[in-house]
């Protein structure tokens, strides 16, 4: 081009930046008009609202306890306010004020392929043409079913549920009339759904409303769920020494995801097997947040320990509203 070659490493600079951020997606700014155009690019974006997610915010306060219909989405126990989506796409989620985000949650996980893909859509609506429920067996219960099988290093049945906590309800009668016990030992900050008996050290889903426990759960219920530290066999064990002959088991997250992030000891659980074992104890694996994620096979494939029943959520649905004990 000529000139000063001080301006023109400065043209070549820019250009270079303006084409990566094109290329990237970065939005350093908008993109030049024309290749040689060495004038700074200019921010462009529209300013970050919320007027919209506000609005519909306060309405939904006044015919909704919360106006959530999930405790942890109401953001009490971080400030703030709940953002009020409009639609997801691949990676991307929009709210209802337009303002797009980078979507690291993936509804808690079960959207591994990213929302709405199209293979998923095509696949849900092909089968929604058939209708919605038939309240009887149809074919797809078994497929879906076999795949859990193939999936699960200790599962050869499954219950399918409408909810991973009607998973932990079912999983908790099945512990109890397979013992004849009704004890059952969980551990302080899991959160296994909002059953009465898991209602008790429930971590954030309880936490999100101030609450040490839940108003509204019977002292016989929580009579019979006992609470050891996670990564602690020894609380364990004396759980087991101080109610000889009546517990009827023991679950737990494979990781810990609702009071914190809590990866668990190889011993630990090595040695909680054994203990189970010891005891005529049932030993149960919340695969709701881990399962299919942790590694195909869940957190039990990854840890290599082999649970008696196993608890999965709508990971199994890819997001729809399912769950499963097994």
């Amino acid at each position: 081009d000529g000139g000063d070659p001080h301006t023109i490493s400065a043209r070549y600079t820019l250009r270079m930046l303006s084409l990566a951020s094109f290329s990237l997606g970065l939005n350093l700014g908008a993109t030049p008009t024309r290749a040689g155009d060495v004038r700074m690019a200019v921010d462009v974006r529209a300013p970050f609202k919320t007027t919209e997610s506000d609005r519909l915010m306060d309405e939904a306060r006044e015919i909704m306890p919360g106006g959530v219909s999930s405790p942890v989405r109401a953001f009490k126990s971080v400030g703030g306010d709940p953002v009020v989506f409009d639609r997801v796409k691949g990676a991307y989620a929009w709210d209802v004020d337009g303002n797009k985000y980078v979507d690291y949650v993936g509804t808690w996980g079960p959207a591994i392929v990213g929302h709405a893909d199209d293979r998923v859509l095509d696949a849900v609506k092909a089968t929604m043409d058939k209708g919605t429920s038939f309240g009887a067996p149809c074919a797809l219960e078994n497929e879906l079913a076999k795949m859990v099988i193939d999936a699960v290093p200790s599962v050869e049945m499954v219950r399918f549920t409408n909810s991973g906590t009607e998973a932990c309800m079912g999983v908790l009668r099945l512990m109890r009339a397979y013992t004849k016990r009704e004890k059952v030992i969980k551990f302080d900050g899991c959160y296994h759904g909002h059953a009465d008996s898991f209602l008790v050290a429930a971590g954030s889903g309880v936490a999100t409303l101030g609450l040490p426990d839940s108003p509204g759960v019977t002292q016989g219920a929580s009579a019979s769920t006992l609470v050891a530290t996670y990564n602690d066999i020894e609380s364990v064990k004396a759980l087991f020494e101080a109610n000889k002959g009546e517990v009827a088991g023991v679950i737990l997250e494979g990781v810990v995801g609702n009071s914190g992030f809590i990866v668990p000891d190889q011993a630990f659980l090595t040695e909680l097997r054994q203990v189970c074992d010891d005891n005529g104890a049932v030993l149960v694996f919340d695969e709701v947040m881990t399962g299919f994620r942790i590694s195909y096979g869940g957190a039990q494939q990854h840890w290599g320990i082999t649970p008696d029943l196993s608890t999965f959520g709508k990971v199994i649905g890819g997001g729809l509203p399912v769950g499963a004990y097994a």
